[in-house]
């Protein structure tokens, strides 16, 4: 998209008298320094960040996104925004358990001392999850920008069609006799050809990367959800190990004797992470049936998927809470 001359006079008028500007500023102030001169200084520091950032400034103006690809533009851009909020939320949930550990330290009661620095761990290993998740998602931006990519070039061989279609009709209109039609009858063919392998390749690329960039978030979904869950259950099974018995005025508090046992915990945590491996799921879809020009209906296999999982969120019960690790891995036996 070219600009209006307009346009491109006011952005010239505009960097001439920056740089003018600039001259002026430089020329003749040398004997005065410039902290004795702060107005100097700052309209000459206003003037080079004016310079060094005039193509930031007009990035809009020079860099139009094709029309196709805008929407996109805006998808990637506001994934990149959930990626930020995911990192913060992983550094305040290890900042917040960086102070639960110093606020246990300094409370004098040592099974709150011991306690709060475990869960202080695996509250900061939780924060660190969110961040893998984090970055998880950028690998999957990486699969839209190609779509993005892919849909920038193929604009250029639309607007070279329809350009050229154009034409054609304005000399259908003006000179219907010209020999120029032929050639831009043929360019018109040539046009159409290369835009229909491009279109081609946009259709290819699109569908694959799509299922690609989804496929790495849910992957990563999937394995921040039960790595949390993983946590969250040993971290249970830690406030297990703080006796809670009211203490009647006088009497002294229930001596703390599981130091050892909530180290374990933390091993069993740390065990269980490394031997998490993700589930190898396959979905017959309808499509895939398509593309391999097999039969059956998506619905039955996809009814017996969703009623396996409908009993099994139904029959699923919570166990009580105990200060044992099977608690944890009970579910991973059950399955296999």
């Amino acid at each position: 998209m070219t600009h209006s001359p307009r346009l491109r006079s006011s952005t010239s008028r505009t960097k001439a008298a920056a740089l003018v500007h600039l001259r002026l500023a430089c020329r003749g102030q040398g004997s005065l320094s410039r902290a004795s001169n702060p107005i100097h200084l700052q309209s000459l520091n206003s003037t080079r960040r004016f310079l060094h950032h005039e193509p930031r400034l007009f990035h809009p103006l020079r860099q139009l996104q094709p029309e196709l690809s805008k929407k996109l533009f805006r998808l990637i851009k506001s994934e990149n925004n959930l990626i930020n909020a995911h990192e913060a939320a992983g550094r305040e949930r290890i900042s917040i358990a960086t102070q639960l550990s110093e606020w246990g330290e300094h409370t004098g009661d040592e099974a709150i001392n011991d306690v709060s620095d475990k869960v202080g761990v695996i509250l900061s290993e939780i924060g660190e999850q969110e961040d893998t998740y984090a970055h998880a998602i950028d690998e999957s931006r990486g699969y839209l920008k190609a779509i993005r990519n892919t849909e920038k070039s193929v604009q250029p061989s639309r607007d070279g069609k329809a350009k050229i279609a154009d034409e054609i009709q304005r000399l259908k209109l003006k000179e219907p006799e010209s020999a120029k039609l032929v050639v831009l009858e043929q360019e018109l063919v040539r046009a159409e050809a290369e835009n229909l392998v491009a279109e081609a390749q946009l259709t290819n690329i699109t569908r694959q990367k799509l299922k690609e960039a989804y496929e790495a978030e849910f992957a990563a979904t999937i394995e921040r959800a039960e790595k949390q869950i993983i946590l969250a259950k040993h971290g249970r099974r830690l406030l297990q190990l703080l006796d809670d018995t009211p203490v009647v005025p006088g009497d002294a508090k229930p001596e703390y004797n599981h130091a050892s046992q909530a180290r374990q915990v933390l091993n069993d945590a740390e065990d269980d992470l490394r031997d998490w491996q993700p589930e190898n799921d396959n979905y017959n879809t309808q499509a895939n049936q398509d593309a391999h020009g097999t039969h059956g209906t998506h619905g039955t296999q996809g009814s017996s998927v969703a009623d396996e999982s409908t009993v099994g969120a139904v029959g699923a019960k919570e166990p009580e809470l105990e200060v044992k690790h099977e608690d944890v891995v009970g579910e991973k036996a059950t399955a296999a």
